[in-house]
């Protein structure tokens, strides 16, 4: 049988009066904000503090973005006799986001956690000369890293805290002994004392 004329249109206007009467899902961006999932990459940000100039970041970059500068400080000894070291002092750190394909390799492979992502996206320029962040334009952007996630509680216990807390159970069972060991060196003196008194 032929279809009949105008049906098409006719299934296509009832489409319309239907979604017409829905309410609406569409976020007007720039006045609403969207909930971004918790990990997000947004920018990068640095922090310069924990930076050692390792350069294992920019040596991983598959898209060579990331530039750094330093220079070698000779540090004094820190007790007499002792020997000078040297230390390496970053003058510069840049990451160029045009080029950037946010794979996240460089935050991944910093032994330092220098580098972290930031759910911040709205950073969009004029001039592709001024996607390249320095070090300042960074730093400032580690300040809306969000905090991490708590751990699950039936996880297991990180290995950073569980060698910290076994280091420090052995430090203490050592300052014990130590101290069962001055106070056992200090009955017999005690006693020869009361001796010479009697």
């Amino acid at each position: 049988m032929p279809p009949i004329p105008g049906s098409g249109l006719a299934k296509g206007l009832a489409v319309t009066l239907r979604t017409m009467t829905k309410k609406t899902v569409t976020a007007q961006y720039p006045d609403v904000q969207p909930e971004l999932p918790p990990r997000s990459r947004g920018v990068i940000g640095l922090f310069e503090e924990n930076c050692t100039v390792c350069m294992l970041c920019a040596r991983e970059c598959p898209d060579w973005c990331i530039y750094i500068d330093s220079h070698k400080e000779t540090m004094p000894a820190a007790v007499p006799g002792g020997r000078e070291r040297s230390r390496n002092v970053l003058d510069r750190f840049a990451i160029d986001f045009a080029l950037c394909m946010y794979c996240g390799i460089c935050i991944e492979v910093c032994p330092f956690d220098a580098l972290f992502w930031s759910p911040e996206f709205e950073y969009a320029e004029t001039d592709i000369h001024d996607l390249t962040h320095e070090r300042d334009k960074l730093r400032e952007w580690m300040w809306t890293v969000p905090e991490p996630p708590a751990l699950d509680p039936g996880a297991e216990e990180p290995k950073e805290i569980a060698a910290a807390r076994k280091t420090a159970e052995k430090l203490e069972a050592q300052r014990a002994q130590e101290a069962e060991q001055a106070k056992e060196a200090a009955q017999p003196s005690q006693q020869a004392q009361e001796e010479g008194e009697e």
